[in-house]
């Protein structure tokens, strides 16, 4: 049974009972040609009898984010843009209400076995877009391509589902077995693991993968403009009933003002990230308004523990001592932040309330960088545009506030995030960049899934190397105790402040435009779920 509730609901049932109104990182190309084989186009029940050719009252829904996706391989990214844009089509075994909570998915039922396995029980009657039928060899092979290299990808995602040590195909059943006991193997599964068609993806390459689709979600990819625009119509067939989006199209514009003059020009229904100086304007106006909510996203300055100058630990904690964390929430953002002093959120498995942020003391600040023997030194800030609540703004701020040190100069770099996120993701440490903003959104809402890849030696996207830090996150994975787990993962905390491998800055809030045709709701862990949205 679920761990977490006694009634195994779908997101569309769960969101009915709740009361939400329901049914949140390439060349262009177009399916296949329309002959079905892909999943991506073709004769799947959904073209012309589900009301969306030739209906003047046809449900239309468009999506402008920041940045589109790097690609349509579902296991093949890092980036929350690409997961909204794939996780239309793609499904996991286990799913999340808007609040966070685990439900069901592609499984039914799961358990932990005596042996501490875990066992999925998957639902039947689900159908790939094309037609075939889903299989617990596809989830066995799916779950393989994510954590071993050899499958076939070496994917940015191989922490993402625990240390699997084996997984195994039964009937109607999967059964994945650790390496140690992975006390949060529910939680992993409920926002990691996109299940793929095992036979598609070994008849077709990788660039024929990112270009084309093949999921068992609620929408089917039509049309796909890499990097510009993704067309979706809904599955006719889908495992969860009908879906009341007659077509949807997610575009992006990493211009703020952009998104935000499409939505009041109701050539879009969503957008993100509107900016705090916009809000009002929004709100004012008579075609859209405002919904927001703390995100479950952690926005940082991080430094490469093994370049100087940020090799010293001293000057690490001088640029946190340098930057106005404060100043920019309140002037920046207009109150869109919560500081932050450590990796894990605020409400999050781990969170220490004990560690305060770093004080902001010019003083203190410069007495470091002489301590650390980089006194004079000049540095370079690198941010993305668009891809975050006031990055740029953000960005400009701290290197302002680094460069009027009397011992520092700090320069900014503003990168496309699509340029950017590639040397962030790279498996190679000397390929990434030594001092660059970033966001790292956590859906498990777990501190370990924040410190382990991005702080721990072997994580994906890392950019630090202490043994101690790594033996406690060996330690939070492997007990089975939850009482002595919290204590961990708060002492881990505790030496990430302390290491300071980021400038810690804040927890950033997810502010959307609607327009006043839909009724949607936004969700935590900010994937934007347009299949429950409603018509007004």
């Amino acid at each position: 049974m679920s761990p977490d509730t006694d009634d195994h609901v779908n997101r569309r049932t769960m969101l009915t009972y709740a009361g939400t109104a329901a049914a949140v990182g390439l060349a262009g190309c177009s399916g296949n040609g329309g002959d079905g084989d892909d999943g991506s186009d073709g004769d799947d029940g959904s073209d012309g009898d589900d009301g969306s050719d030739g209906d003047d009252d046809a449900f239309e829904v468009g999506v402008t984010m920041g940045q589109m996706d790097s690609g349509l391989d579902p296991q093949d990214h890092a980036e929350t843009n690409t997961e909204i844009v794939v996780g239309q089509v793609y499904e996991g075994l286990l799913d999340r209400d808007k609040e966070g909570g685990i439900i069901a998915g592609l499984a039914t039922d799961w358990e932990r076995t005596e042996d501490s396995n875990i066992r999925f029980v998957l639902r039947e009657d689900v159908t790939f877009h094309n037609g075939d039928p889903l299989t617990s060899d596809d989830v066995r092979f799916s779950i393989l391509r994510v954590v071993d290299d050899d499958v076939g990808i070496a994917s940015p995602q191989k922490n993402d589902l625990g240390n699997v040590d084996e997984v195994t195909a039964g009937d109607g059943e999967v059964t994945v077995s650790f390496e140690g006991f992975n006390p949060i193997a529910f939680q992993l599964f409920a926002t990691n693991g996109p299940i793929m068609q095992q036979s598609w993806v070994e008849e077709n390459d990788g660039d024929y993968i990112n270009r084309n689709t093949n999921g068992t979600g609620p929408f089917i990819v039509t049309e796909y403009d890499s990097g510009n625009e993704v067309v979706y119509e809904p599955n006719g067939d889908y495992w969860d009933g009908d879906v009341p989006v007659d077509e949807l199209t997610m575009s992006a514009s990493s211009e703020s003002s952009t998104r935000v003059n499409r939505l009041l020009a109701e050539e879009t229904d969503i957008v993100t990230n509107v900016p705090p100086q916009e809000v009002s304007r929004v709100e004012e106006s008579d075609v859209a308004g405002i919904n927001s909510v703390p995100s479950a996203r952690i926005i940082f300055l991080q430094m490469r523990y093994d370049v100087e100058p940020f090799s010293s630990q001293e000057f690490r904690q001088a640029m946190n001592h340098a930057v106005d964390v404060e100043s920019i929430i309140e002037n920046v953002l207009n109150g869109f932040g919560n500081i932050t002093g450590q990796p894990t959120l605020e409400g999050h498995v781990g969170y220490n309330p004990d560690i305060d942020p770093y004080p902001y003391d010019v003083e203190e600040a410069e007495r470091l960088v002489e301590e650390s023997g980089h006194a004079g030194v000049e540095i370079t800030l690198e941010t993305p545009i668009g891809r975050y609540l006031g990055d740029v703004e953000i960005a400009q701020a701290a290197a302002s506030q680094i460069d009027s040190l009397s011992n520092v100069s700090c320069e900014l770099d503003q990168r496309e995030f699509s340029s950017l996120v590639q040397d962030i993701t790279t498996g190679n440490i000397e390929d990434k960049p030594h001092f660059n903003l970033l966001g790292w959104g956590n859906g498990e809402f777990d501190g370990s899934q924040t410190i382990t890849p991005l702080m721990t030696t072997e994580g994906a996207l890392t950019i630090l190397e202490n043994e101690e830090l790594d033996q406690l996150m060996e330690d939070a994975e492997n007990t089975e105790d939850s009482d002595e787990r919290v204590d961990i993962l708060q002492e881990a905390n505790q030496l990430a402040h302390d290491l300071a491998p980021w400038v810690f800055l804040h927890q950033q809030y997810s502010v959307y435009g609607v327009s006043d045709d839909i009724s949607w709701e936004p969700r935590a862990d900010e994937f934007i779920d347009p299949d429950t949205a409603t018509q007004q």
